[in-house]
């Protein structure tokens, strides 16, 4: 099962809705490409259909996901207790060096964030849930262990 916040099923939703409007063009451009003639030299077709079944793996991994995701609720746990969707400051004990993190269900990937997404099945994600403020947790790293003091939720 997958943890997700609100926010994150929120986007997924909108994504899915993209790609089935999209999904609609695609439809229209093989139609329109199989009217140009002989298919089998048709390269527009095989494009299209090409496009389209990419398109329709994504809406199937999308629908895949919210199926078997659970929202996570924070509302019941204390407010010092990181959880999905929290986004909290850590000391990395090694270096001193504070960064933020927040933990995901899925990482989007962008980097332009003010944090680092670290996802719930992650060695680090998994150390971080349900750990709270002021205790330092164990990462199992493939380059070895760390410490991280967690100093703060945002």
């Amino acid at each position: 099962m997958d943890f997700i916040t609100a926010d994150e099923k929120i986007a997924l939703a909108t994504l899915l809705t993209e790609l089935r409007a999209a999904d609609k063009v695609l439809i229209q451009r093989i139609a329109e490409a199989r009217a140009l003639g002989d298919l089998r030299e048709n390269a527009e077709y095989h494009a299209s259909r090409e496009d389209k079944a990419m398109n329709d793996a994504k809406i199937k991994q999308i629908e895949g996901r919210i199926a078997n995701a659970q929202v996570a609720d924070s509302s019941g746990l204390p407010d010092d207790m990181v959880f999905v969707g929290a986004t909290v400051r850590l000391r990395d004990e090694a270096r001193g060096k504070t960064d933020l993190f927040r933990l995901v269900g899925q990482a989007t990937g962008r980097l332009d964030l003010d944090y680092i997404e670290v996802t719930t099945t992650s060695p680090m994600g998994m150390s971080l849930m349900k750990a709270r403020v002021g205790e330092v947790v164990r990462v199992d790293l493939p380059r070895g262990e760390k410490h991280f003091t967690i100093v703060e939720i945002v």
